[in-house]
């Protein structure tokens, strides 16, 4: 079962770190993603870009285009790892590992229903 691991953190923290600081966490990560993608666990990962650069579409028939998301919250989605494991506490495993060099990250686990890939893994089923 495809699970995505969703990277919650208090944006202005993480704006907040110099280059330095930044690089040393995102090296720790890809150490984390090594294994889980040699294992074949790991598909697509991603790192968002800043919220204020977003974009929502709501509202009926085109839609209209407003500038940035609007729930208000402490925390943003800030990033997302896609993961291939037969439980949920494998994947919960994982989203652990990636907290251990991450610690200000919350991490939601979520099933994932539909993937279509244009690369990563397959088709999920039904």
């Amino acid at each position: 079962m495809l699970y995505a691991i969703l990277a919650y953190h208090v944006e202005d923290e993480i704006l907040s770190w110099t280059p330095e600081q930044d690089a040393a966490v995102v090296a720790k990560v890809i150490e984390v993603q090594a294994p889980l993608r040699a294992s074949g666990h790991l598909g697509p990962a991603a790192r968002l870009d800043e919220t204020r650069k977003a974009h929502t579409l709501r509202g009926p028939g085109a839609g209209m285009v407003l500038d940035g998301p609007f729930a208000e919250t402490k925390e943003q989605l800030l990033g997302f790892h896609l993961v291939d494991y037969d439980t949920d506490e494998e994947a919960i495993a994982a989203a652990r590992k990636l907290r251990e060099v991450n610690p200000s990250a919350v991490y939601e686990i979520r099933p994932v229903k539909l993937y279509v890939p244009a690369d990563g893994f397959g088709a999920t089923k039904g």
